[in-house]
């Protein structure tokens, strides 16, 4: 079908619809279809977590059928479009970074620990998520991360990293990517030039790199010139500052011409599509205050798909002024190409699929078995049960309640006094006198640093006190960074990372310390 000069234009840009929103705003998102001819849109939980993860959300909303809204909405948007749309969302770790109640697998960081000879087992991950998003309606995952989480205290990457190691995240990524692929959905590497070491959020401000670009090529870009090299064919620039590649200024590599045509096509021979990390973040939005100028930008640098536009009439408008034919048809041809190839053509209602829950979980175990990581003391059993049976053996769960799935897992063979750690008073050691061994439960809070990961630190120096005066097993659930916000780790005799709050994770570490199965897991880095 033949297109208008706007309407090609149109079809570059992804901004982004809320499950929950109100009839205003989705209206407003009709009218962008109709009469813009958007090429696709980006699916979020809410605008009040437009810029956050799943597990940061804290505003209170009716998510009884969040999942159900958003099928109807991708159906509704779909039927008054002129050219089918293309759905995307972020689901890096299943279809539940964004929308609750759906299937969910461990963070990249778990996957990092799993042995590189068990690579097919990401590969598998890769491949359940984008069945998950295909039968959803939704043709585009903004995953895998590429980058190399080599900053432990990046406010944004972290737990979103496969780890440290180039060899591991470059091999990672590419098998996540290409199982997602293979269940008939396109993947997209990010962030490009790489966000791993980083200390600023891209969502409030502009991080920098400083390093020169041998150093990036030989750390940060590894990754996306292994990708490359292996066909990948979407890849997302973020908004980070590499000045080494912009001849000393700091601009977001997302609207720079010298990192995005210059390095990426141009140098690196990347011939895919190209999308433009949320145009929304303060990183850039910040920088342009006239609307469509920065729209402009980011497509003058490079980027075939532009995500998150607030201001898409002005955007349109702006480039139709600026771009050559050229250019458009570039990115335009990418877009339909991509359309075809994925085969959207008819828009025919998504029927709510059934997932199966059991099967998922019983996968879900398998990954467990093989990322549950021994840190410290592979065999603390012989001393807990000996203190057991002498009536000395105490366990405290620490930022969830004692009733927990680990704790219940083993209390048939270590039977003994449990507690909630908010019952033990200013001074452990004091409430634990009477005790030898402490069989430690920690359930991190939240993922993401912020507030050491929402973590009470009067609890943690209140244990760091106990592990002093004695024999204190840690058992670890959530993002292995957070484990060094505990001090004095040397004076722990077990230390075990279970990585996920997952009841399957309960459950293998739970095995691994009744000696029923060995831990093989490695965690990347040093603690």
């Amino acid at each position: 079908m033949p297109y208008t000069k706007l309407e090609k234009i149109g079809q570059l840009f992804s901004p982004a619809a809320f499950v929950h929103d109100s009839e205003e705003h989705i209206q407003e998102m009709e009218k962008l279809i109709r009469d813009f001819h958007i090429g696709g849109i980006t699916f979020f939980h809410s605008r009040q977590s437009a810029a956050a993860n799943f597990e940061k959300r804290q505003e209170v909303l009716d998510v009884e059928n969040t999942y159900e809204r958003m099928l109807a909405l991708i159906h509704r948007f779909q039927k008054i479009s002129k050219t089918p749309l293309l759905i995307s969302i972020d689901a890096e770790f299943g279809l539940a970074m964004r929308i609750e109640k759906t299937p969910q697998y461990p963070y990249a960081i778990s996957m990092g620990a799993i042995p590189q000879t068990e690579k097919k087992l990401v590969f598998e991950t890769g491949f359940r998520i984008g069945q998950d998003l295909k039968k959803s309606g939704i043709h585009i995952n903004f995953a895998p991360v590429a980058d190399i989480n080599t900053n432990p205290e990046n406010p944004v990457i972290g737990y979103r990293s496969f780890g440290p190691d180039k060899e591991k995240v470059s091999a990672f990524a590419l098998a996540m990517y290409q199982g997602m692929v293979a269940a008939g959905i396109s993947a997209c590497y990010k962030h490009f030039p790489g966000h791993g070491d980083t200390h600023v959020d891209s969502h409030l401000g502009l991080p920098i790199i400083p390093k020169s670009k041998k150093q990036l090529l030989e750390e940060e870009l590894y990754p996306f010139v292994k990708g490359i090299e292996a066909g990948v064919e979407m890849i997302m620039v973020g908004h980070l500052a590499a000045p080494a590649l912009t001849g000393g200024e700091n601009i977001p590599a997302s609207i720079s011409h010298y990192i995005i045509t210059g390095l990426l096509k141009n140098e690196m021979g990347f011939e895919g599509i190209i999308v433009s990390d949320a145009l929304n973040m303060k990183s850039v939005s910040a920088l342009f205050p006239i609307p469509g100028q920065l729209e402009w930008e980011a497509f003058h640098a490079g980027n075939d798909l532009l995500c998150f536009s607030e201001n898409v009439p002005e955007g349109i408008q702006w480039i139709s002024e600026r771009s050559s034919p050229e250019r458009l048809e570039e990115s335009f041809g990418k877009i339909i190409k991509l359309k075809n190839k994925l085969g959207i053509a008819e828009n025919t209602p998504v029927p709510k699929p059934e997932f199966e829950y059991e099967e998922i979980n019983s996968f879900n175990m398998t990954l467990a078995q093989n990322y549950l990581t021994v840190l410290k003391n592979p065999e603390p059993l012989s001393a807990l049960e000996n203190a057991q049976r002498s009536s000395q053996l105490a366990k405290v769960s620490l930022f969830s309640s004692k009733e927990n799935v680990f704790f219940n897992s083993i209390d048939q063979t270590l039977s003994g006094d449990s507690f909630n750690a908010n019952q033990l008073g200013s001074d452990w050691t004091s409430s634990l006198e009477s005790y030898s061994e402490i069989l430690i439960a920690i359930f991190v809070p939240s993922a993401k640093p912020l507030n050491h990961f929402g973590m009470d630190t009067a609890q943690l120096e209140k244990l760091s006190a106990l592990a002093v005066q004695k024999n204190c097993h840690l058992y670890f659930f959530g993002n292995p960074l957070a484990i060094r916000k505990i001090e004095k780790l040397e004076h722990f005799k077990t230390i075990v990372c279970a990585f996920q709050g997952f009841d399957v994770s309960q459950k293998v570490a739970a095995k691994q310390l009744l000696g029923k199965m060995k831990a093989i897991g490695k965690l990347q880095g040093s603690f």
